[in-house]
């Protein structure tokens, strides 16, 4: 496993050490001993989340105001762009996102710690995602910021236009009125 730093610092890009021949491949989604010594957190997955969304479903800019959860995104399936937004107060990239495309075939995975929205567009026909996350799903602790807030001004894809939205993403808040970390 190769962990490479964001412009933003505690987001991160995982490649695994993948091992393949004629009959397919093999690697290691996550190792817990090896992901401690590369990044010097001690990470307990309690929830892994996988989802299926049709070509052109954007999902997010999601987080939990109490039971933070970081995240391990990858894609088993397909290909997506994965953008987390920092939505800590106090840090100096708060109001700063970082954006990835994440597929079956490049294998990356996006690490997106607590205080960080998550959100993702599909760029393939279709698209899995599979999350492992560090807290459990807190649907009274839920909150959205809208996808496409001008103060964020989010870098997606030309072929974001009209994408196709939960009833929930379609509220999302504007960042300026959303409930941040401290």
């Amino acid at each position: 496993m190769k962990i490479f730093p964001t412009d933003i610092p505690d987001l991160l890009v995982v490649e695994p050490q993948v091992f393949g021949d004629e009959r397919g491949f093999f690697f290691e989604s996550f190792n817990r001993k090896r992901w401690l010594e590369l990044t010097g957190m001690d990470v307990g997955f309690v929830q892994h989340n996988h989802s299926r969304s049709q070509q052109h479903v954007l999902r997010g800019l999601h987080y939990q105001i109490r039971q933070p959860q970081g995240k391990l995104v990858r894609v088993i399936r397909g290909e997506v762009y994965d953008v987390a937004v920092d939505i800590r107060r106090s840090s100096p990239t708060c109001g700063k996102w970082e954006g990835i495309r994440l597929s079956a075939e490049n294998k990356k995975q996006f690490w997106i710690p607590e205080g960080f929205a998550h959100g993702f567009y599909v760029l393939s026909e279709s698209a899995e995602v599979l999350y492992l996350a560090t807290d459990f799903y807190a649907p009274e602790h839920e909150r959205a910021i809208a996808w496409n807030d001008p103060d964020l001004n989010i870098s997606w894809p030309p072929a974001v236009r009209e994408p196709v939205l939960s009833e929930k993403d379609r509220k999302g808040k504007r960042f300026r009125d959303a409930e941040l970390f401290p």
